[in-house]
């Protein structure tokens, strides 16, 4: 009876691994973006940033403590006798305190920190768009690989029924006598050989599904349906490049950098300034000695003198950061605008071989026809049916290949300038 049972879990078990699941683009970009690990990672890290910024909040709010304790001394002390006495230190003793601390001025370091936290705040947000964007070309390429993979096996079969097509012919010429065995050996050639780029094709189409299934938290096979390129219309290159500066997160990050490094410098100023402090509590004690009960409110402050000139240092440093930081902006916007040029040309690269591809195909099919036709009237041989085949085949491969770079450079466009949610029809970041 175990047995048995043990037997139906693994049979449901392969059936469960072996499901496929069907996604259209959209499907599994949005999946991405509710599943994927990697984005779940970066919305948890934006979270601790923000706890860090309650954190510095809290550090600037009332602190009420209350402390206590219980002691035993060896000896006890007393002043006066009779009704005057006045015991200054029990033989046993206790005592406790509730105290409120609040700061109240430190040349506004804290405050220059809590701003700063909120712009950390900001920039991990940044950093979970910036892992979304990543993700969702990253989901994009293996879905459309995927669907490269699918166009290639079907491509290959058709090529392998061209070869079956040309042996079927060649045996009936030479079992008429019309050829010799070496037509027929070639066409069994063009078989293999076409079966061998099949395999190729379908362990590249395992490949990308593979990468789907870990960013998609998936088992088991995923079928998917080619895309209709219905990508937004493509502005011109320097709209794209002002898109990129207002919306890719790098750019954003390294503006809020600017803000950070110079708030540094402020609080780094404010090391010169004097610290000032409230206190106030209340104790009850044992001992009447000053008082068995009582309360105080304190202002407490400090002023620096002399600090051997390490204010001066660690505002001499925050400026070379501040620095650094505007260097890194302009090397984003750089590397933004560098980034928009190289995906327009590969577009541009991609539309034009494309084209030529389709060209190519039409002009490989009409030949193809026609030498088979030839053939067939025994008016060509079958080397030349054979070059023609092969013609086709390779511009039937290079019309998948050509697609899936087309749609790959579209899509690295859109990234480049920061916009690819818009372009794919995502949803937008959650939080």
């Amino acid at each position: 009876m175990k047995r048995a049972v043990l037997t139906l879990i693994l049979l449901a078990s392969s059936a469960a691994a072996g499901a496929q699941t069907k996604l259209t683009l959209p499907e599994a970009l949005e999946r991405a973006l509710r599943v994927n690990n990697t984005v779940e990672r970066s919305r948890i890290e934006a979270t601790v940033a923000d706890q860090n910024r309650k954190l510095l909040l809290s550090s600037i709010l009332p602190q009420v403590q209350f402390t206590g304790s219980a002691i035993r001394n060896s000896t006890q002390v007393a002043f006066g006798t009779g009704a005057d006495a006045a015991t200054v230190l029990p033989e046993n003793d206790w005592n406790y305190r509730v105290v409120l601390s609040q700061p109240v001025y430190a040349g506004l370091r804290e405050k220059r920190a809590y701003d700063q936290a909120k712009i950390g705040t900001v920039n991990a947000r940044l950093g979970v768009h910036e892992t979304e964007d990543a993700i969702l070309l990253r989901v994009a390429s293996n879905y459309l690989g995927v669907a490269n993979a699918d166009a290639n096996i079907a491509i290959e079969q058709r090529n392998i029924g061209l070869a079956e097509k040309r042996r079927t012919q060649s045996d009936a010429f030479y079992q008429a006598g019309e050829v010799t065995k070496v037509d027929v050996l070639r066409a069994e050639t063009a078989i293999k050989a076409s079966q061998r780029l099949l395999a190729t094709a379908q362990q590249q189409r395992e490949a990308a599904v593979s990468g789907l299934r870990e960013d998609l938290d998936l088992t088991g096979d995923i079928a998917v349906t080619p895309p209709d390129n219905a990508l937004a219309p493509l502005p011109d290159e320097q709209m794209l490049m002002t898109r990129a500066e207002s919306s890719r997160p790098d750019i954003a990050v390294a503006q809020n950098n600017i803000r950070i490094a110079e708030l540094e410098v402020l609080k780094q100023r404010g090391g010169r300034l004097p610290v000032v402090t409230f206190d106030a509590g209340y104790i009850d004690q044992k001992a009447a000695f000053p008082a068995s009960r009582y309360g105080y409110g304190a202002f407490r402050f400090s002023v620096p003198i002399w600090d051997s000139n390490q204010v001066n240092l660690r505002v001499a440093t925050a400026k070379e950061r501040e620095e650094q930081a505007k260097l890194l902006l302009e090397d984003a916007k750089t590397a933004a605008h560098e980034d928009v040029r190289k995906a327009i040309t590969d577009l541009h690269s991609a539309d034009t071989t494309l084209q030529l591809a389709k060209e190519q195909l039409a002009a490989a099919d009409a030949e193809y026809a026609q030498a088979f036709e030839l053939y067939r009237a025994q008016e060509s041989t079958s080397l030349d049916l054979a070059t023609s085949e092969l013609s086709l085949a390779d511009a039937r491969r290079a019309v998948a290949s050509e697609t899936l770079n087309h749609n790959l450079a579209q899509l690295r466009v859109w990234y480049a300038a920061g916009a690819i949610k818009e372009a794919v029809g995502v949803g937008a970041t959650q939080q």
